[in-house]
Parts: C-alpha cells; sequence; structure tokens
C-alpha cells in the first residue's frame, strides 16, 4: 500500500501566500518600468536639448573652439538616448518609490510606517540636492581647472561625449549617495543599530574615511576631492544633529503604552 497523506493545510497557505506575493511584486515592478517608460517616451524628442543641457558645464569650460567629440559611430545616438532615460528615471523615481512601499507597507508596524515614509521622501530630495551640488558647482569648478591646467601644457581639451557621461555619471551617484549620510545616521539612532554617543566617539575615523572615500570616487585632483569630503563631513554632523532632535530608537516608542 501507498503511503498517501493529506496535504498539510499551513503548508498549502504559506506557499499561496508567498505566491501571491510573487503576482504582486511583478505588478508593481511592470508598473514601474511602465511610469519610467512613459515619461521616457514623453522626454526623448528632447534628447539632444536633454544633451546639451546635461553637457553644458563642460561646454563652458572649454576653451575658444573647444567641442566635445564622438568617436563611436553610434555615440550621438545612444549617449542622449541613455542621459534621456536616466532624466526619466529620476523624474519617475517617486512613482517607482510608491510601488515599493505599497509592496512592503502591509508588512510593516503602524510606527515603521511613520518612520519610513518621511525617510523615504528625504531621501529623494537628498539624493536630488546632491546631484545639483554636483551639477551647478563642482562640474563648474572641476572643468575650469583642468582646462586651465591644461593650457600650459599645449594640450587640447576635447573629451568623447561616452566618457564624459561615464565621468558624469559616477559623479551625480558619488555626490547623491554622499547627501544621503544624514538619513543613514538617523535610520541607525531610530533603529537602535548604534547609539548616538558612539556615532560621535567614531568622528576622527569619519573625517578620514571622508578624504579616502573622495580620494576614490572623484578625479586625482585635490580640489574635486575636498569638494566631496568636506560637505560629507558636514552632512555627517547634520545626521548627529538630527538624530539627536528625533531622540529614542524606534522601538523604544513602540514599547510606550497606547493613550
Amino acid at each position: 500500500m501507498s503511503d498517501s497523506r493529506s496535504p498539510d493545510p499551513a503548508e498549502e497557505s504559506q506557499q499561496e501566500t508567498f505566491i501571491s506575493h510573487l503576482v504582486e511584486l511583478r505588478e508593481r515592478i511592470v508598473k514601474a518600468l511602465a511610469g519610467v517608460l512613459l515619461v521616457f517616451m514623453s522626454l526623448v524628442y528632447w534628447a539632444p536639448d536633454i544633451f546639451n543641457l546635461f553637457s553644458r558645464p563642460l561646454l563652458d569650460a572649454l576653451p575658444a573652439g573647444g567641442k566635445m567629440i564622438v568617436t563611436d559611430v553610434t555615440g550621438s545616438f545612444f549617449v542622449p538616448m541613455k542621459v534621456t532615460l536616466l532624466v526619466a528615471f529620476l523624474v519617475a523615481l517617486p512613482w517607482v518609490l510608491y510601488q515599493i512601499w505599497q509592496f512592503v507597507a502591509p508588512g510593516l508596524y503602524q510606527h515603521e510606517k511613520r518612520l519610513i515614509l518621511p525617510l523615504v521622501s528625504s531621501s529623494y530630495v537628498l539624493f536630488l540636492c546632491g546631484v545639483a551640488f554636483a551639477y551647478f558647482l563642482v562640474f563648474p569648478t572641476v572643468f575650469h581647472f583642468m582646462a586651465h591646467y591644461n593650457a600650459p601644457l599645449g594640450a587640447e581639451m576635447s573629451t568623447d561625449i561616452d566618457k564624459y557621461l561615464g565621468f558624469a555619471m559616477t559623479t551625480f551617484l558619488a555626490f547623491g549617495i554622499t547627501f544621503e549620510v544624514p538619513v543613514v545616521v538617523i535610520v541607525l539612532v531610530r533603529f537602535g543599530v548604534v547609539e548616538l554617543q558612539k556615532l560621535k566617539e567614531i568622528r576622527p575615523y569619519v573625517i578620514v574615511g571622508a578624504f579616502i572615500i573622495a580620494a576614490i570616487v572623484t578625479p586625482p585632483d585635490v580640489l574635486s576631492q575636498l569638494l566631496l569630503a568636506i560637505p560629507l563631513i558636514a552632512l555627517y554632523e547634520l545626521g548627529l544633529i538630527m538624530a539627536r532632535i528625533i531622540g529614542r530608537p524606534v522601538g523604544d516608542a513602540a514599547n510606550e503604552p497606547q493613550g
């Protein structure tokens, strides 16, 4: 006789729940990608103008007669498309974050929801501030410095648009993440991962680490490194101030009696 057992209702329920989560995750991903694609299609007509705006800091720093070059046959088409797609992603990022929120919110406690919503919103704003800081301050400063540095050498500064895209994206990402430091500090303190006093004690190591990070992710000149390291240190201090204002870890607040 074959040993047949009836399926366990608890296991069946877990499998159904897992499958339903996968289906919902797929729907959220599709909606997020559809939002990015919709914004991209709305902007694609202006892709050359978007790239011109994107490359303006470098073009303004080039000497008279200087220009950007294309070393790839398809570069003049695909590079503006890439820039437009990245802009579309930034514009649609609130919609993408909303889809992520809709997926994870049912599994969060009420006090966690109250904390995460402001953190996500501030993270988006701070990332845009980091990108703007790089575009309006770092790029003009660095490019003017490099253009004047090349002049005595008799070297003509003509940058390939694809290489400029890679440099700009790396810089944008570095400064965007740098501006997230206050949020990281607040999260570490509020969730009880690290005590605020401990973060104050490691301040000298943070300062050294800021200059090491700046030396790794920025061009090999002192000016670029200072433009990243100094804001990183200042934002760390801002995070300490905000963490002290916000107060106790979230677990302590959650254990407070209602009413």
